[in-house]
Protein backbone atom coordinates (compact mmCIF):
# COMPACT_ATOMS: atom_id res chain seq x y z
CA UNK A 1 0.00 0.00 0.00
CA UNK A 2 2.83 2.40 0.89
CA UNK A 3 4.50 1.81 -2.51
CA UNK A 4 1.24 2.43 -4.37
CA UNK A 5 0.80 5.75 -2.57
CA UNK A 6 4.33 6.93 -3.47
CA UNK A 7 3.87 5.86 -7.08
CA UNK A 8 0.62 7.81 -7.24
CA UNK A 9 2.33 10.96 -5.92
CA UNK A 10 5.32 10.57 -8.24
CA UNK A 11 3.07 10.05 -11.26
CA UNK A 12 1.05 13.22 -10.62
CA UNK A 13 1.22 15.71 -13.48
CA UNK A 14 3.43 18.77 -13.06
CA UNK A 15 1.80 21.97 -11.83
CA UNK A 16 2.06 24.62 -14.54
CA UNK A 17 2.22 27.67 -12.29
CA UNK A 18 3.17 28.18 -8.67
CA UNK A 19 2.60 31.19 -6.46
CA UNK A 20 5.26 31.36 -3.77
CA UNK A 21 5.21 33.75 -0.84
CA UNK A 22 8.58 34.13 0.82
CA UNK A 23 9.81 36.07 3.78
CA UNK A 24 13.01 36.32 5.71
CA UNK A 25 13.64 38.01 8.96
CA UNK A 26 16.15 38.50 11.70
CA UNK A 27 15.60 39.58 15.26
CA UNK A 28 18.24 42.25 15.32
CA UNK A 29 20.04 43.16 12.13
CA UNK A 30 22.11 41.06 12.12
CA UNK A 31 20.56 38.62 14.56
CA UNK A 32 18.97 35.19 14.74
CA UNK A 33 17.33 34.75 11.34
CA UNK A 34 14.96 32.45 9.51
CA UNK A 35 13.13 31.97 6.24
CA UNK A 36 9.45 31.41 5.59
CA UNK A 37 7.96 29.90 2.44
CA UNK A 38 4.36 29.21 1.39
CA UNK A 39 3.85 27.41 -1.92
CA UNK A 40 0.46 27.28 -3.61
CA UNK A 41 -0.74 26.26 -7.05
CA UNK A 42 -2.07 29.12 -9.17
CA UNK A 43 -5.52 27.64 -8.50
CA UNK A 44 -5.06 28.57 -4.84
CA UNK A 45 -4.49 25.02 -3.58
CA UNK A 46 -1.99 25.06 -0.71
CA UNK A 47 0.93 22.72 -1.44
CA UNK A 48 3.37 23.30 1.42
CA UNK A 49 4.70 25.75 4.00
CA UNK A 50 8.02 25.68 5.78
CA UNK A 51 10.84 27.70 7.26
CA UNK A 52 14.53 27.24 7.99
CA UNK A 53 16.71 28.63 10.75
CA UNK A 54 19.74 30.44 9.32
CA UNK A 55 21.76 31.35 12.41
CA UNK A 56 22.86 34.94 12.85
CA UNK A 57 22.53 36.97 9.66
CA UNK A 58 20.85 40.09 8.24
CA UNK A 59 17.26 40.67 7.14
CA UNK A 60 18.30 40.98 3.48
CA UNK A 61 20.31 37.76 3.59
CA UNK A 62 17.30 36.00 5.12
CA UNK A 63 15.02 37.37 2.38
CA UNK A 64 17.37 36.08 -0.31
CA UNK A 65 17.77 32.69 1.39
CA UNK A 66 13.98 32.34 1.50
CA UNK A 67 13.78 32.70 -2.29
CA UNK A 68 16.59 30.20 -2.75
CA UNK A 69 14.97 27.64 -0.42
CA UNK A 70 11.65 28.15 -2.22
CA UNK A 71 13.23 27.51 -5.63
CA UNK A 72 14.74 24.26 -4.37
CA UNK A 73 11.35 23.14 -3.03
CA UNK A 74 9.48 24.26 -6.17
CA UNK A 75 11.53 22.02 -8.47
CA UNK A 76 9.61 18.91 -7.43
CA UNK A 77 6.38 20.42 -8.82
CA UNK A 78 7.98 20.95 -12.26
CA UNK A 79 6.29 24.30 -12.88
CA UNK A 80 6.65 26.26 -16.08
CA UNK A 81 5.97 29.56 -14.32
CA UNK A 82 6.57 30.84 -10.81
CA UNK A 83 5.16 34.00 -9.29
CA UNK A 84 7.08 35.08 -6.18
CA UNK A 85 5.47 37.41 -3.68
CA UNK A 86 7.79 39.19 -1.22
CA UNK A 87 7.47 42.11 1.15
CA UNK A 88 11.05 43.26 0.59
CA UNK A 89 10.99 45.95 -2.08
CA UNK A 90 14.79 46.03 -2.23
CA UNK A 91 15.12 42.30 -2.91
CA UNK A 92 12.33 42.37 -5.52
CA UNK A 93 13.99 45.26 -7.38
CA UNK A 94 17.38 43.54 -7.24
CA UNK A 95 15.95 40.24 -8.51
CA UNK A 96 14.16 42.08 -11.34
CA UNK A 97 17.43 43.76 -12.27
CA UNK A 98 16.15 47.24 -11.45
CA UNK A 99 18.77 47.74 -8.72
CA UNK A 100 22.35 46.54 -8.61
CA UNK A 101 23.36 44.17 -5.83
CA UNK A 102 26.13 46.17 -4.17
CA UNK A 103 26.41 44.12 -0.97
CA UNK A 104 29.22 41.58 -1.45
CA UNK A 105 27.53 39.06 0.86
CA UNK A 106 24.33 39.12 -1.22
CA UNK A 107 25.99 38.80 -4.63
CA UNK A 108 26.63 35.02 -4.46
CA UNK A 109 23.06 34.31 -3.29
CA UNK A 110 21.69 36.58 -6.03
CA UNK A 111 23.79 34.69 -8.61
CA UNK A 112 22.50 31.33 -7.32
CA UNK A 113 18.91 32.53 -7.65
CA UNK A 114 19.49 33.87 -11.16
CA UNK A 115 20.96 30.48 -12.14
CA UNK A 116 18.09 28.57 -10.49
CA UNK A 117 15.36 30.48 -12.37
CA UNK A 118 16.86 29.74 -15.79
CA UNK A 119 14.92 26.51 -16.51
CA UNK A 120 11.53 28.16 -16.04
CA UNK A 121 9.48 29.73 -18.80
CA UNK A 122 8.67 32.71 -16.58
CA UNK A 123 9.58 33.85 -13.06
CA UNK A 124 8.03 37.04 -11.74
CA UNK A 125 8.95 38.81 -8.51
CA UNK A 126 6.21 40.96 -6.99
CA UNK A 127 6.44 43.30 -4.02
CA UNK A 128 3.51 43.48 -1.59
CA UNK A 129 3.00 45.16 1.76
CA UNK A 130 3.95 43.13 4.81
CA UNK A 131 0.27 42.68 5.73
CA UNK A 132 -0.27 40.86 2.42
CA UNK A 133 2.53 38.39 3.17
CA UNK A 134 1.37 37.19 6.59
CA UNK A 135 1.53 33.45 5.95
CA UNK A 136 5.22 33.53 5.03
CA UNK A 137 5.88 35.83 8.00
CA UNK A 138 4.16 33.30 10.28
CA UNK A 139 6.58 30.61 9.07
CA UNK A 140 9.57 32.84 9.87
CA UNK A 141 8.28 33.53 13.37
CA UNK A 142 7.48 29.86 14.05
CA UNK A 143 11.11 28.98 13.34
CA UNK A 144 12.52 31.85 15.37
CA UNK A 145 10.18 31.20 18.31
CA UNK A 146 11.21 27.53 18.32
CA UNK A 147 14.86 28.57 18.59
CA UNK A 148 14.19 30.51 21.79
CA UNK A 149 12.71 27.55 23.67
CA UNK A 150 15.17 25.83 25.96
CA UNK A 151 15.54 22.15 25.29
CA UNK A 152 14.25 19.89 28.01
CA UNK A 153 16.48 17.08 29.13
CA UNK A 154 15.18 13.67 28.18
CA UNK A 155 15.14 11.09 30.94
Amino acid sequence: MQTEFHELINSAPPIEELVINTDGGSRGNPGPAATGVVITAASGKHLESFGHYLGVTTNNQAEYQAVLHALKAAAKYQPQRIRFILDSELVVKQLRGEYKVKNADLQPIHAQIMQAVQPYEEVVFTHVLRAENKLADIEVNKVLDAQKRPERPSY
